[in-house]
């Protein structure tokens, strides 16, 4: 390929025609400044005939013996070479002619005062001093102009010199850097394994344009021998990323389920992760026994779902959308198993600890009932006893009798509904079952109607919440029974945006008067301990009609033990 345009000589000529460009700009404002070197002596001489003018006026009156020597310095001031140099070709007229005309008007003024006719010199004199005063405007005038013209050529020759040299750069980025950045960037394609870089394009025939053209043959001829071997490299390199990407999830997810106690806050903790790390919009895992849900779903999004599965048999599902691209199926359904072999772990450690605690609470319900129920069961025995070998009729031992019958009654029917509550029982670590079948034994009781209705968020209770929320609703249900006659019972639960936990019970009845307990009766203290152990506050309220007991607790309430 034939070299036609030169890079190099361009270049050269761009730059020997700013160098050119700079010596005119310069050349040009040397000249007039040398041309400006005696503007100030010619004004300052200007100004000096003015001042002149009138010292004559003053020597025609007052001072006549110098009047001579001042005529003389006025005529060598009129002819000094700073003034008579201004007739010249470049000089305005304007300066010209004024000067010349002060020239001829001075002889007049002088044989005036050499003849002593001081009062017409005085009369002209005032003239004459504005035809110098006009005189170095003129001056003033021609010297400004000439500044101009040096700051005007000097602004030119800049422009000039400014655009010379952005067409010199653009001419060279186009010419030059740009096919060089492009062989850079061929070069980097190239070394990093990649042949297909852009198009080398070269518009002017120079060393570049022969120069790309054969490193682009060069690099076609080495891309027909690489990308096979590249290809599979890639595919490769890829397949392995994406394991490594789903072992390094699983793991990390494993390392968090396992490093502390199982909770619902650290479930859904590992299934905030796997959104983030998945750019998951909302996952959701529901089992029989658990609900867990993480971010905010999308009506026009579609869902997608892998199966629970423990024993080969079917638990829940595991369901997500996708916020950007669609994550491998085998990552989520390996995921689904782990969360669905956390659950069942989880569940079963609540169950064991509902276990532990439930045959702790039977062990105590029986030694109650071996013991203290046999005590209070053989005193009424011995009481009614005593009542019958009373062969008179003392109506005051008779009282206190009964008193004391009456006293052991109450006693024998607080120790059976401590036994009761010391027997209920959790099954399968479901507290809405539990609270279901509470509630149903206590209505084949009564006549009054008592619902329950709930939120998700009880299956997020341990063992000991479990059982402290569930005496508490049993008891609360009970004084309403027994003491409001209300006619319907309403148990609710619900848990607020900060994830507070909130347990109500509320009836028609008759309202309570005092939260003072009578003596011999514990069951709101009772309560009011139970609040306490869960961290959280008991309110109980008298309403329009009836009462209202209201738990609060937090989430991660450190449960004190029931014991």
């Amino acid at each position: 390929m034939i070299v036609k345009r030169s890079v190099t000589r361009s270049i050269a000529q761009a730059l020997s025609a700013i160098v050119l460009l700079a010596l005119l700009t310069t050349g040009l404002a040397l000249m007039t400044l040398s041309s400006s070197l005696r503007d100030a002596e010619a004004i300052n001489l200007a100004g000096s005939l003015r001042m002149q003018s009138y010292r004559l006026a003053w020597d025609s009156n007052s001072a006549p013996q110098q009047l001579s020597q001042h005529l003389q310095e006025y005529q060598q001031t009129l002819d000094k070479p700073a003034l008579r140099d201004l007739d010249r070709p470049w000089v305005p007229q304007e300066v010209i002619g004024r000067y010349q005309h002060l020239r001829n008007a001075w002889p007049v003024l002088q044989q005036q005062l050499q003849h002593g006719d001081a009062r017409l010199y005085q009369q002209q004199v005032a003239n004459y001093v504005g035809e110098i005063d006009r005189f170095v405007m003129g001056l003033q005038r021609y010297s400004e102009r000439k500044m101009e013209l040096v700051a005007a050529s000097s602004l030119l020759g800049v422009i000039a010199i400014v655009a010379l040299a952005l067409t010199t750069i653009r001419f060279t980025r186009r010419q030059v850097v740009r096919p060089l950045n492009a062989l850079v960037t061929a070069s980097r394609y190239v070394e990093s394994g990649n042949f297909a870089f852009p198009p080398l394009v070269v518009e002017q025939d120079n060393e570049l344009r022969v120069l790309a053209h054969t490193f682009s043959a060069m690099a076609s001829r080495l891309h027909s021998h690489h990308q096979a071997l590249a290809s599979a490299v890639e595919e490769k390199t890829r397949d392995l990323q994406e394991a490594n990407r789903t072992l390094s999830l699983l793991y990390e997810s494993s390392q968090m389920l396992t490093a502390s106690p199982l909770s619902a806050a650290l479930i859904e903790a590992a299934m905030a992760q796997v959104c983030e790390r998945e750019q998951l919009r909302v996952l959701v895992l529901e089992s029989e026994h658990a609900r867990f849900a993480v971010g905010e779903s999308d009506p026009a999004q579609p869902w997608h779902s892998v199966p629970l599965q423990q024993d080969d048999e079917h638990i829940g599902s595991l369901r997500w959308q996708s916020a950007q691209a669609e994550p491998r199926m085998a990552l989520m359904q390996s995921l689904a198993n782990m969360l669905s072999r956390t659950v069942w772990i989880w569940q079963t450690q609540k169950q064991v600890q509902q276990m532990l605690l439930i045959e702790e609470r039977a062990t105590i319900a029986r030694e109650l009932h071996d013991s203290l129920a046999q005590a209070l069961s053989f005193m009424r025995i011995q009481l009614t006893l005593l009542r019958r070998t009373l062969t008179t009729p003392d109506s005051a031992a008779q009282n206190i009798i009964a008193d004391f019958d009456r006293t052991l009654a109450d006693a024998y029917r607080q120790l059976r509904e401590l036994l009761a509550t010391f027997r209920l029982t959790i099954e399968q670590a479901d507290l809405v079952a539990a609270m279901q079948a509470m509630i149903a034994s206590l209505q084949e009781q009564v006549t009054a109607k008592i619902s329950f209705s709930f939120q998700p968020g009880l299956e997020t209770l341990d063992a000991q919440q479990q059982v402290h929320l569930l005496q508490i609703a049993r008891e609360a249900v009970l004084n309403a029974i027994r003491h409001a006659s209300a006619e319907t019972i309403s148990v609710r639960y619900e848990r607020n945006n900060q994830g507070e936990h909130l347990l109500t019970i509320t009836d028609d009845g008759v309202g309570i008067a005092s939260t003072e307990e009578p003596e011999g009766h514990y069951g709101l203290t009772t309560m009011s301990e139970r609040a306490a152990r869960l961290a959280g506050e008991l309110s109980i309220q008298a309403l329009g009609r009836g009462t209202q007991v209201a738990l609060r607790f937090p989430p991660r309430a450190d449960v004190i033990s029931s014991r």
